[in-house]
């Protein structure tokens, strides 16, 4: 039976994930922004919690951990790079690392940049990745920690994933990351039709989330810091040879202050 997630807003601009498998009856918190909202969803659905899996430290990540393994007992994976700010871990993993879920594993990625220790989780048999604030649709996480080499080497390993890859962000940022793709990439005609479906979908009170790798790397500006014409737009085109990571930092500062 394949897997099954569950998604769910929580605190103002959150989403919620839980994965489950049906065959062992496990089930994976990906990561714990609100406790609460957590132990209901999984109430509802008739899941017991039996994992967490942390992205990052940040507090609407990891926040209700303590909470959630009080009440379920579940064992709480986290990033070794962002351990000592984690509470009530069990298990830390890093790049290359695995973690199960029943019979499916789930590939520790390094996608440090928006926090040190930042780990995406790649289901290869499931066409999925919990990115956490690493990359968003049509964006990518705040630089607070890390260097632009570091991210963009970590937006390269997530742009590695199949381009069917399901991509669960974190946060229901989407029209305001279109707006600053459209204004860092506006002749890019398959950005133009993803923001009309993006804008009708938020009209509608529906996510934009989740999106898939390949329509982000055709879209997602900080994706594209590779592409010769992004790096022309944006001052690097190096005499041809280009400077993505240059591109990237541009890009990333830029966003820092749009409006």
């Amino acid at each position: 039976m394949p897997l099954i997630v569950h998604q769910f807003a929580c605190l103002s601009d959150n989403y919620g994930y839980l994965l489950h498998d049906p065959a062992s009856g496990e089930t994976a918190a990906i990561d714990t922004p609100d406790a609460d909202a957590y132990l209901a969803a999984a109430q509802a659905q008739g899941w017991q919690i039996t994992q967490i899996w942390n992205t990052h430290w940040h507090p609407d990540h990891a926040g209700g951990n303590e909470a959630i393994k009080a009440q379920t007992g579940a064992l709480v994976v986290a990033p070794v790079g962002d351990a000592g700010r984690i509470a009530a871990i069990d298990r830390t993993v890093e790049a290359g690392d695995t973690v199960m879920l029943g019979d499916y594993s789930a590939m520790v990625i390094d996608v440090g940049g928006h926090t040190m220790g930042h780990n995406a989780y790649y289901l290869a048999d499931g066409d999925l990745a919990f990115v956490g604030d690493s990359l968003f649709a049509l964006g990518c996480g705040r630089m607070f920690e890390g260097t632009a080499p570091q991210f963009w080497a970590s937006l390269q390993r997530l742009k590695a994933l199949p381009p069917a890859t399901l991509i669960y962000c974190a946060h229901e940022y989407t029209a305001s990351n279109a707006r600053f793709a459209r204004f860092a990439d506006p002749e890019n005609a398959a950005l133009a039709d993803y923001v009309a479906e993006i804008e009708a979908k938020r009209a509608r009170g529906e996510p934009t989330v989740p999106t898939t790798l390949g329509r982000e790397l055709a879209t997602n500006p900080f994706l594209r810091a590779d592409d010769p014409a992004m790096e022309a737009r944006w001052g690097h085109a190096n005499g041809g040879n280009g400077d993505a990571v240059a591109t990237f930092a541009a890009l990333r500062a830029a966003k820092d202050s749009f409006r």
